[in-house]
């Protein structure tokens, strides 16, 4: 475990513990790092409540009720489905907020509109707190990925 993606978890647990509040996760193309992440801490299961790893379209529609719609209409790498992740990982959880990230970690997959190390993280609460952001990470496959845990962490909003 990278040192300083184990710090940022600490760091989030300790917030939440202290707020008595939950977190759950909706990842793709991190493929449950994030998750892994947060159970790597020591008593996290007091603040950590569940975990998606909805890789697939269909798991995104049917583990967290993303529509079939926005898929169509923005694709699954996008704002839109980023935010419909978080707010399905809430729906189908007991978590007070949730982390969703969706993107392209490459090599392939990329377009011009939406190039290798295209990631959208959302990061959405019960108390109608909400954020979406767009970012575009550089490097291979396992760099893109390490970037986007390290944000997706730190972003929370409470």
């Amino acid at each position: 475990m990278d040192n300083e993606i184990f710090e940022r978890a600490e760091q989030l647990g300790g917030l939440l513990k202290a707020r008595g509040k939950k977190i759950a996760t909706a990842e793709s193309c991190t493929g449950g790092w994030i998750a892994q992440a947060i159970t790597e801490v020591p008593g996290s299961s007091a603040w950590f409540d569940r975990g998606f790893v909805t890789y697939s379209n269909a798991a995104k529609i049917q583990m967290l009720g993303v529509k079939q719609g926005t898929l169509e209409q923005y694709g699954a790498v996008s704002a839109e489905t980023a935010m419909e992740m978080a707010a399905g990982a809430l729906e189908n959880s007991d978590a007070d907020c949730a982390c969703a990230v969706t993107g392209i970690a490459g090599p392939d997959g990329g377009t011009q509109e939406k190039p290798v190390g295209t990631v959208f993280i959302a990061w959405q609460c019960k108390n109608g707190g909400s954020e979406v952001i767009r970012k575009q990470f550089a490097g291979n496959r396992r760099q893109i990925r390490k970037q986007t845990v390290k944000t997706a962490l730190e972003g929370v909003v409470l």
